[in-house]
């Protein structure tokens, strides 16, 4: 909690979902492209490297014998991911970069969700004891991170979207799909609005999800920590304690399917979004 302000659930939660940024003081608000959230960064940079060293060691380690525990679930992985990535996208050339794609963005988003798992005040508390006093460890609660991500998908659609048509044939399209070339001016306001409400619903549908997550950790920690913000222990505190070992646990299993959905879902519509960009009106 930060120094100097009362003890209560309200101060509790809004400590907490104060970003670490380069000024000292805490981000409060959603998005606010003036500051930079040092710990998201932080955390996505570390994460994105764990994912990439993980899939690279597992690659380094494939052998044509009996695999192990470890090759076998990486081997069913990708395979699944492969899959997926033939039946969204007919278009075998860019599956080749597009599926490695999508399986570097399942990992690292799984990676980047499953910090929520870790207790509330752990890594939080550490970084007060080397004078940071604000910290959120789930990059994808951040809107700035997720809106980050589907503006990277958005990138790669633009990519696929010139490289498969061309300049000229992207350009045409925007004016003349989908009501033809007489209707130009309401086609391009069509498809530029397409784009766009697809790159923000992709990234808020991650960061929605995952800050509500976020939250229900935090109230869940509230309830054993009651006594110790006041000082005093009363009867019932050992009883909203064990309810918060119970509840968190529960939570917690829970959310390891929330986390490794969200990471699915937003892998899924990139490979849907890129395939779009295929696709000829």
């Amino acid at each position: 909690m930060a120094t100097g302000t009362e003890n209560t659930a309200a101060n509790y939660i809004n400590h907490h979902l104060g970003q670490l940024t380069q000024t000292g003081h805490p981000q409060t608000k959603i998005v606010d492209f003036s500051l930079i959230n040092i710990d998201s960064v932080f955390f996505s940079v570390v994460l994105g490297i764990l994912a990439v060293f993980i899939l690279w060691r597992a690659a380094n380690k494939m052998t044509a014998g009996v695999p192990g525990r470890f090759q076998a679930a990486v081997e069913l992985l990708v395979e699944f991911v492969d899959g997926l990535c033939k039946d969204i996208i007919s278009n075998p050339q860019s599956r080749k970069a597009v599926a490695p794609l999508g399986l570097t963005v399942f990992v690292w988003i799984f990676f980047m969700n499953a910090m929520d798992l870790l207790p509330v005040d752990l890594l939080p508390t550490m970084a007060s004891w080397v004078g940071i006093h604000y910290m959120r460890v789930v990059p994808t609660a951040d809107l700035n991170g997720s809106l980050g991500l589907s503006v990277g998908v958005l990138c790669v659609c633009l990519y696929y979207c010139v490289k498969i048509k061309g300049v000229g044939g992207w350009v045409h399209e925007l004016f003349t799909a989908p009501f033809g070339p007489y209707m130009a001016p309401f086609n391009f306001i069509l498809n530029i609005l397409e784009f766009f409400s697809k790159t923000i619903s992709h990234g808020m549908r991650l960061f929605g999800n995952m800050y509500a997550g976020e939250l229900v950790f935090m109230l869940i920690a509230l309830l054993g920590g009651t006594w110790a913000a006041s000082g005093q222990v009363t009867l019932l505190d050992p009883l909203l304690f064990l309810f918060q070992l119970i509840a968190g646990s529960a939570w917690a299993i829970f959310h390891i399917l929330i986390i490794t959905l969200q990471a699915f879902i937003f892998m899924v519509l990139t490979f849907v979004y890129v395939g779009q960009a295929h696709d000829s009106h």
